[in-house]
């Protein structure tokens, strides 16, 4: 009963740390062509902050806690905005059905983040992303550094915290 319990102790603790790693060398985003809400192809290759860190954030229409994720980022980015000039790039990975839903729903909760569509989920795979939401923070050179999966109410503020912590890095490094 008791190694019952070792165990079980162990996988839970090993699925708390799976959800939260650190890149040990930064991998640059792949180049995907998806799109933007106007329809107009984008390379993720090309996805930036001029030289600063971004996040990356994949959810889809469908997914609840995706839902309260990018409501709750939406509720503090101006202000995250203003402070340290955070940009969020939010990914639908709603398919092509359904992404026509896309931009209606991100307008009618007036998200002010930019929004882009991986219909086929090529960017999803190259990224490795099996369940939205998936959260990554790429330092200024477009290397995924930080990521998270899931969505508890508070991790947009661990998810700052990290961010804010790659920025004085990489001021530091200058």
């Amino acid at each position: 009963m008791k190694i019952k319990k070792q165990m079980l102790t162990l996988m839970i603790l090993a699925m708390i740390v799976s959800t939260i790693s650190f890149a040990k060398d930064p991998v640059k985003l792949p180049s995907i062509d998806i799109k933007n809400l106007k329809g107009e192809t984008v390379s993720t290759s090309l996805l930036s902050n001029d030289g600063k860190p971004f996040i990356i954030c994949f959810w889809a229409t469908w997914c609840k806690p995706c839902i309260l994720e990018m409501t709750s980022y939406n509720e503090v980015y101006d202000e995250w905005r203003k402070e340290s000039g955070l940009k969020l790039y939010s990914i639908s990975i709603d398919d092509t059905r359904s992404s026509k839903k896309v931009a209606p729903f991100v307008k009618g909760r007036d998200w002010k983040f930019d929004v882009l569509l991986d219909e086929n989920s090529d960017f999803r795979k190259a990224m490795n992303v099996l369940n939205p939401p998936h959260t990554f923070i790429c330092n200024g050179k477009g290397e995924v550094v930080w990521q998270h999966t899931g969505y508890a109410q508070g991790d947009e503020e661990i998810l700052y915290s990290e961010y804010k912590k790659i920025v004085e890095e990489e001021k530091n490094k200058k």
